[in-house]
């Protein structure tokens, strides 16, 4: 038997690790040439002592030491770095620049076609605060994308602040959570619902309510900066959350990068020990950003006090795929050398050049077909051959625009791996891929409920089942909805998955009861299943990877008209 590398890990053979080493070496020397000192860290570390400092990505590999403490395969470097400042505080000056790089292990999704190892290189400048600090450490950031040779690249930054001050006048600490939730998950259609929800109650007057909304859509140049100080402004909170930006702004005037720089506040990162400024620098052609960073001042807190700290990592594995096959191989002197350095000829510097192929939408076949077509046509779109597209799968939508036609299920795959720009599903769909994707409009068709049932006249059954064995049985085709839904009751559940046929579970004696969709309730009634909780509502939306959602402009035009189209329906 041939012996293959476990899922999400694979071997690197010499040609490509001969181009990973030439990526790496510029990198690090771009880094050291601005005085950023080497440091390791054990690949290893103390899962409660990472906790302490911030919350970790999960980690699929975890294991005992000797001593029964839970001991962690690090899945980033910051928080191994967090430690390290904090045991030996006393014995660095600051303020400390210093750079790393190493492997990092994170948990995936299993089967979503990603990788569980990858290379990080990075910095981070400790003991210095400040809009001097964030300019040097987003500078060094577009001097290594420039080192690279980095076809048009482009820097994109927010902030957790304006958020943070709206969230400060928000006294329902539940609401204030479920915000930052939806933020996080990228799901501003659960954010719209909850604070309209608050709304409805009293909980927000309609200023704050609407700076809750409006701040995690804010996208563009320097009139986004101005268009978050007036919602902030409007909800009656004093002075501006945006003052570190427009130094930033500034500082890439003086560089003569003004037009790399972009502004997005969708943009928050899964750790919560960000302050301050947050970025990413995207390439060209890629949709994932090659590199992620911001500040986390308060996450310092050895001696009793905190220290200001900022930096980034680069992905090794995404600038791979963000350098073109035919960049030279020169020195900042023009000498052929292993390093990467000067823009190819080919690439013009200056904002992302425009898309050159269509915006491609991924449209759901089956019970969600009619209705995203209707819909792409109030928009706007060209979808005549859509309604009648035969055996295609590929349809023309005009000039600019492909349908590409997926089974519903398929549709978050696509998108998260590039293969249509955005697209269209159910609300279920999204949950169950969890692939991160940004969720803008809730498209108000199709709409059906998440129910469990269980047959009529075993009431109580499941109840006594549970009671004697601590554990309810359920048949689904939906395990991550169904598992949250029991996670969420205290309920301790396994979820036997099925593809079809959900009702026979429990009818069959396989399983206590079953949780799955229902539009009518036609089928349950032919079934004899009555219902015994609702879990969730459920409607189509459109949604896009965040990363495209910065890159490309049409993907958020399109979804303000489909917005428009859903009011004016």
């Amino acid at each position: 038997m041939i012996a293959a590398a476990p899922w999400g890990f694979r071997d690197i053979l010499p040609e490509e690790a001969l181009v990973r080493e030439r990526i790496a070496r510029t990198v690090q020397d771009c880094f050291q040439a601005h005085g950023y000192l080497p440091i390791e860290t054990p690949l290893l570390e103390n899962r409660g002592v990472l906790e302490a400092g911030g919350r970790i990505a999960d980690t699929p590999l975890q294991l005992f030491d000797d001593d029964g403490r839970l001991m962690v395969v690090r899945s980033e470097l910051t928080l191994p770095i967090i430690r390290m400042v904090s045991a030996r505080r006393g014995a660095l000056s600051f303020p400390l620049r210093v750079r790393y790089q190493g492997p990092v292990v994170r948990e995936q999704p299993r089967l979503a076609g990603r990788e569980r190892q990858f290379i990080q290189h990075g910095v981070e400048l400790i003991g210095a605060g400040g809009a001097e600090a964030d300019a040097e450490v987003v500078g060094l950031a577009a001097d290594a994308a420039e080192a690279l040779a980095l076809p048009d690249w482009l820097v994109v930054c927010g902030s957790v602040r304006p958020l943070h001050a709206a969230l400060a006048h928000v006294a329902d600490a539940q609401l204030a959570c479920a915000v930052i939730d939806c933020v996080h998950g990228n799901n501003l259609v659960d954010l719209d619902d909850a604070v309209a929800e608050a709304e409805e109650r009293g909980s927000l007057t309609a200023e704050l309510a609407c700076a809750l909304r409006e701040i995690p859509r804010v996208h563009g140049g320097a009139e986004a900066l101005d268009a978050v100080d007036t919602l902030i402004a409007s909800a009656g909170i004093l002075g501006s959350a945006t003052e570190e930006l427009r130094a930033l702004m500034a500082a890439f005037a003086e560089r003569g990068q003004a037009d790399r720089l972009r502004f997005d506040f969708s943009i928050m990162n899964s750790f919560d020990y960000y302050t301050g400024l947050l970025f990413k620098v995207y390439a060209a052609g890629q949709t994932e950003c090659v590199c992620s960073g911001g500040r986390y001042d308060s996450s310092f807190d050895a001696g009793g006090e905190s220290l200001p700290a900022a930096g980034f990592a680069f992905s090794l594995e995404r600038l791979e795929l963000a350098m073109p096959e035919d960049a030279p191989r020169a020195s900042a002197a023009g000498k052929k050398s292993d390093s990467y350095g000067a823009r190819p000829a080919s690439v013009s510097p200056g904002v992302p050049a425009r898309p050159v192929r269509p915006l491609r939408i991924a449209v759901p076949k089956g019970s969600l077909f009619a209705g995203s077509v209707d819909l792409l046509e109030a928009a706007g779109l060209d979808v005549a051959r859509l309604r009648n597209p035969g055996r295609h799968l590929v349809v023309p939508g005009g000039a600019d625009v492909e349908f590409v036609i997926v089974r519903a299920t398929d549709a978050p795959a696509f998108v998260s791996c590039g293969g249509a720009d955005c697209g269209i599903c159910g609300r279920d769909s999204l949950i169950e891929a969890d692939l991160g994707l940004l969720q803008l409009v809730d498209l108000r068709f199709g709409a059906c409920r998440f129910i469990e049932a269980e047959p009529e006249g075993r009431a109580g059954e499941a109840e006594c089942t549970y009671a004697r064995r601590g554990t309810l049985r359920v048949a689904t085709k939906y395990p991550k909805i169904a598992q949250g839904y029991y996670e969420s009751r205290g309920i301790q559940a396994d979820i036997v998955q099925l593809h079809g046929n959900i009702e026979l579970g429990p009818i069959v004696g396989m399983t206590d009861r079953i949780v799955d969709i229902t539009a009518t309730g036609t089928t349950l009634r032919e079934n004899h299943l009555v219902v015994t909780g609702d879990i969730l509502e459920c409607t189509a939306r459109f949604f896009v990877h965040p990363g495209r959602a910065r890159l490309d402009p049409r993907v958020r035009a399109l979804g303000e008209k489909l917005a428009a189209a859903v009011r004016e329906g």
